[in-house]
């Protein structure tokens, strides 16, 4: 079984998403896609990442990696929001 959520941090830099997304997915099996914000607006406060999607079987060891990586940047920046899960065959 999978494990699907979205997660998003408040006040993020689109560099720092960029780079929690690349330390998720050198997790084996772990798949990370940026998801971009939706309004047209464009404003400095904001970042231009609406969250992060994150995708991995639901295996202890795979969790735990997610979970361990989320919790670090989630202490550095906080904000940690999860925004949606689903579980999927």
């Amino acid at each position: 079984m999978l494990l699907h959520y979205q997660v998003r941090f408040q006040n993020l830099p689109l560099m720092v998403y960029r780079e929690i997304a690349a330390h998720l997915a050198q997790v084996e099996q772990v798949e990370v896609e940026v998801v971009p914000q939706s309004t047209t607006q464009f404003t400095y406060a904001q970042s231009q990442v609406d969250s992060l999607r994150v995708s991995y079987p639901e295996t202890q060891a795979v969790a735990a990696r997610v979970e361990q990586i989320l919790a670090y940047y989630g202490d550095r920046y906080g904000g940690l929001e999860t925004i949606a899960v689903d579980l999927a065959v």
